[in-house]
């Protein structure tokens, strides 16, 4: 990332967030963390020569934290979506093992992770704009299945 570049504002973060699946929402929080522990860990690193009086290595530490916040944010935003969409936000290492293994929730329904409207399901059903979105995908596969794919 280049000095001029500025981060993503969380409103412009927020506003992408309805587009995505719930699997998308997911994976980005996934990845957010992996960075943050990726910042924590080289925090601890960086953390015996501060305390040398290393400025630099002070200085990366403290952007590091106002990263790691800014990343905690955009995890909250995402929690904020997915349980507007009337589902529960499951951390990681959190829930019920029997779901995690079988896909069932408590009483042996299956659980549903989209909206109300049926757009994702746990059990693989889908929505109506996932099914068109595949849709349209697979007919322009066809269509472009003589182009050259890089």
């Amino acid at each position: 990332m280049s000095a001029d570049a500025l981060p993503i504002t969380p409103a412009r973060f927020a506003a992408a967030l309805p587009d995505l699946s719930l699997a998308s929402l997911y994976a980005k929080a996934a990845e957010l963390r992996n960075s943050i522990a990726h910042l924590q860990s080289s925090n601890s690193q960086l953390e015996p020569f501060a305390i040398d009086g290393d400025v630099d290595c002070y200085e990366a530490i403290q952007e590091n934290k106002v990263v790691i916040e800014r990343m905690l944010e955009r995890i909250e935003l995402l929690k904020r979506e997915v349980e507007e969409r009337g589902v529960r936000w499951v951390e990681p290492g959190e829930g019920n093992k029997e779901e995690d293994v079988n896909g069932t929730a408590e009483g042996g329904d299956r659980a549903a992770e989209g909206r109300e409207g049926g757009e994702t399901r746990a059990d693989g059903a889908g929505g109506a704009r996932e099914r068109e979105q595949r849709q349209n995908g697979e007919s322009q596969q066809r269509e472009e299945d003589d182009g050259v794919f890089l």
